[in-house]
């Protein structure tokens, strides 16, 4: 069934599985997804609304909305209760479910692929891509599907999210650590994300999708090179260009919606639903000019929407994964967007620098009305706060010992437990 503009969305949340001591990763999906009837290995499992499922690697659990939603309510608590019923059965193995985008010094050579249903399609990625980097098998996040219907509401979709891409990693980093060391990125998943699939550079783009704005369009600038560049390579095509399309949001025609997949997941689900609410209510109120001010007719403010550069938008999204929420951003166009400047003159650009942590609480401060109470509370501590991944580094700093990871992280996993944020 396909679902118009803001009808529905669907959330998913990606969690590690590790030993509740050391924090070593650990292959057992298998646990909480159990057995089937006929006594045979579950690679998904539905508890009313919310369903669990592995992708790839054995050591990855994936919670989602098992249908599309059109309301938040209750959903970050839903979500808790089957976190809490999956750290049950990991119990038994001594494990638990680890919140963050990034495990801070596992060897992401040591993953084991999902042995299970889909089994030849993530051998094939593992024979292409060699999927023992940190790409692969250390990066969870919480992705958001928003519908559409048709190419009109498509193209106002994708404009509204293109624009917002760069400034996810300045609310929800949360990956600063890799292989032991401050990685350099305070959204180091992120970072390894954009260079996952170098080897045929067409797959993820430039991370930012293409100003493409029909599925024509879309067909025949990505799809049509994607298909053509990975058939030498899957000569039994196993691998379809949907789900092989990596850029930072996903066109999804076969189920008319979008997929954002550029946010770190957090330290408990309602911090990731407050941020998807947060994503969903700064989308709507860019397709409606709510921010920008000065604006002369809608047709105008959205063809100025849909030309914004791919290049600038790539290179602010590699410095927002750097830098997060303390970005320095003096792009007066890309701030107008968002009513941060009403200016656009090079004269004025020195004096309008602002950070994208400034940008995200004059947006807050803009549709927080639109936002249900719960996830208010819980953003209006972390714009305060900061991200979960600066919070982190503040307490951590750039070369912790391996047990003040163990430390740290474990309060992490108590955060989940308890869906509470992490005060560092």
């Amino acid at each position: 069934m396909t679902y118009k503009l803001w009808e529905r969305f669907g959330v998913e949340m990606e969690f590690m599985i590790v030993d509740k001591d050391t924090l070593q990763v650990l292959p057992r999906a298998d646990v909480p997804l159990g057995k089937d009837s006929d006594g045979n290995q579950r690679s998904d499992v539905e508890y009313d609304d919310i369903g669990l499922s592995n992708e790839l690697v054995s050591h990855v659990l994936e919670f989602k909305c098992a249908n599309p939603r059109s309301t938040f309510n209750g959903l970050g608590s839903r979500f808790h209760h089957e976190i809490r019923r999956a750290n049950k059965k990991l119990e038994k193995i001594n494990a638990m479910l680890l919140p963050s985008a990034a495990h801070p010094f596992m060897d992401p050579s040591e993953k084991e692929l999902w042995p299970y249903e889909c089994k030849e399609i993530y051998d094939t990625y593992d024979r292409i891509f060699n999927c023992n980097g940190h790409g692969w098998s250390n990066l969870q996040s919480t992705h958001v599907n928003l519908s559409f219907d048709g190419d009109e509401e498509f193209g106002e979709l994708h404009a509204t999210i293109r624009v917002m891409l760069p400034l996810l990693p300045a609310i929800a980093a949360s990956s600063p650590y890799l292989d032991g060391k401050f990685s350099g990125f305070l959204d180091a998943r992120i970072e390894t994300y954009r260079h996952n699939q170098d080897k045929i550079p067409s797959i993820a783009g430039k991370v930012i999708p293409e100003p493409v704005y029909t599925y024509d369009d879309y067909n025949k600038v990505i799809f049509e090179k994607v298909k053509a560049d990975i058939a030498p390579h899957d000569p039994e095509h196993l691998l379809n260009h949907f789900f092989l399309n990596s850029r930072g949001a996903i066109a999804r025609f076969d189920r008319g919606a979008i997929e954002i997949r550029l946010v770190d997941i957090q330290e408990c689900p309602n911090a990731d639903i407050a941020i998807v609410e947060l994503e969903i209510a700064t989308l709507k109120a860019l397709s409606v000019a709510k921010f920008a001010t000065n604006v002369s007719s809608m047709k105008e403010y959205r063809q100025k929407l849909r030309a914004i550069d791919t290049d600038k938008l790539a290179n602010l999204l590699v410095r927002t994964a750097k830098d997060a929420e303390n970005t320095v951003i003096d792009w007066p166009e890309f701030q107008a967007l968002f009513g941060m400047s009403a200016t656009t003159s090079p004269e004025s650009a020195k004096n309008c620098a602002v950070s994208a942590g400034d940008i995200w609480k004059h947006i807050y401060s803009v549709v927080k009305n639109d936002i249900t109470e719960v996830s208010r509370t819980f953003l209006d501590k972390m714009l305060e706060r900061g991200t979960l991944a600066s919070a982190l580094y503040r307490h951590l700093g750039n070369t912790p010992s391996r047990e003040a990871f163990i430390v740290e992280y474990k309060k992490l996993a108590d955060c989940l437990s308890h869906n509470r944020l992490y005060e560092g």
